[in-house]
């Protein structure tokens, strides 16, 4: 485990602001490493995550000029938990509006969890401004991938952690969760809204990490974290993403050309690695990497020490 790759040491922004993407919101960024240095962005998972001091760590600080930002409704951004004018497609928007803010042409493109979601879109959709893309725990945002997650997969590995994920739901609602909560997540009272966001959040922290992590569970069952976190998700999932069943995988064509890595964790709960499977086989030249003994997140070791081997690779 000594030769593991792990975190750089704790950085602070060079630069930070609030950009209007229009329709009402406000997104906070942040860059990070060396200004002029190689171009990043780092997309957080969720969606409606947002980004972190940790997540800044990823990158050599002397070889990359990295931007980080909190996706519309989530973190420092403004209107919090907002839903309306937030889409998949507003957010691929926002990330060029990023790039043309840092006057650049190309940038690497980082992303994990539902950051890899994003990631895939936007090269799908801007493939001549990517440089790289780091990939890790692929969601793709099929069908088949929410009912594992959030209806019948998932629970027969965590059955103690689903059932109150499942109980808080009426018997007569249960046959579709994800719609089940969006109605509590919409709700007009405040507390139906909060009861059903901590549980929904709750279900994610404590299934995303191969072994149980406290910090997670707290981190996830933190109300203002998962208000905006359950309520954004769950908008997302109750749309699917505002794309065609299988659109991401189907057109991994238009990444032709971009070196990648596709990295996940052979036990990853929220996300099978059969998405990182049907990947792999749609996106030949992307280096891909099975983490054995690593879950979903970022943090696991073995998964960690791919991600920053990645990075450290393609600096140079």
């Amino acid at each position: 485990m000594s030769e593991l790759r792990s975190f750089y040491p704790p950085i602070e922004p060079f630069e930070s602001g609030m950009l209007d993407v229009g329709d009402g919101h406000q997104v906070y960024w942040e860059r990070v490493g060396t200004r002029g240095a190689k171009p990043a962005v780092f997309l957080h998972g969720g969606p409606g995550g947002g980004c972190n001091a940790t997540q800044r760590r990823v990158f050599d600080p002397a070889k990359y000029d990295v931007i980080l930002f909190d996706q519309r409704g989530c973190g420092r951004s403004t209107p919090h938990a907002e839903l309306e004018a937030n889409t998949t497609w507003h957010l691929v928007a926002d990330i060029e509006r990023l790039r043309e803010m840092m006057g650049v042409d190309k940038w690497l493109v980082f992303g994990g969890s539902w950051g890899s979601t994003l990631a895939l879109a936007y090269a799908e959709t801007h493939p001549e401004h990517v440089s790289e893309l780091v990939l890790r725990g692929i969601f793709a945002l099929r069908r088949w991938e929410l009912q594992w997650y959030y209806q019948h997969g998932a629970s027969l590995m965590h059955p103690d952690k689903f059932e109150p994920f499942r109980e808080h739901i009426p018997a007569a609602e249960r046959a579709d969760l994800i719609s089940a909560y969006r109605k509590r997540l919409v709700s007009p009272d405040r507390a139906t809204r909060v009861a059903a966001a901590k549980i929904w959040s709750l279900w994610e922290g404590s299934t995303i990490t191969l072994m149980p992590d406290q910090g997670m569970v707290d981190a996830f069952s933190d109300e203002d974290f998962a208000i905006a976190f359950a309520r954004i998700e769950n908008h997302y999932f109750v749309h699917e993403g505002w794309m065609e069943d299988g659109q991401l995988i189907d057109n991994a064509g238009k990444l032709k050309g971009i070196p990648g890595v596709i990295i996940h964790g052979r036990y990853d709960m929220a996300t099978p690695m059969q998405n990182a499977w049907d990947l792999h086989k749609a996106w030949r030249e992307a280096d891909f990497r099975i983490v054995e003994g690593a879950g979903h997140a970022l943090s696991e070791p073995g998964i960690l020490h791919e991600l920053i081997s990645a990075t450290d690779r393609f600096a140079d």
